[in-house]
């Protein structure tokens, strides 16, 4: 059984907008911390947005302002409204669950992770 599994990603043009969402078990949404992830090709992966039990929020600076990461506890579903794109944001996104989130640094080794979902912008 998947613990974490996306969906929403697709094609968008610059300053267009996305949603993403994921649907998590029981598990995975009993952690302290959901986020989102991303990585293009070549690159490191590199934390997006996070929230924690408590709803406090936190943003990579690159996206502060145009994306907002939000949750349904009833439906155990993260998301990631993600507006004003630019090309910049094209990579796999993934959702992640864990009790340590840092979207700083390397990801922690105890994270749960989705399969992730394709996000691509163009000009």
């Amino acid at each position: 059984q998947e613990l974490l599994v996306e969906s929403g990603g697709g094609s968008a043009q610059t300053g267009g907008s996305l949603r993403l969402s994921c649907a998590a078990t029981n598990f995975a949404w009993n952690h302290i911390y959901l986020g989102w992830f991303r990585q293009a090709p070549g690159k490191e992966r590199e934390g997006v947005a996070s929230i924690d039990n408590y709803g406090e929020t936190r943003y990579r600076d690159s996206v502060k302002g145009r994306f907002s990461i939000s949750k349904d506890n009833a439906k155990k579903t993260l998301y990631l409204q993600m507006d004003r794109l630019i090309p910049e944001d094209t990579a796999m996104y993934y959702c992640a669950a864990g009790d340590v989130l840092s979207l700083t640094g390397r990801p922690d080794p105890d994270l749960y992770w989705g399969q992730g979902t394709q996000v691509s912008v163009s000009l």
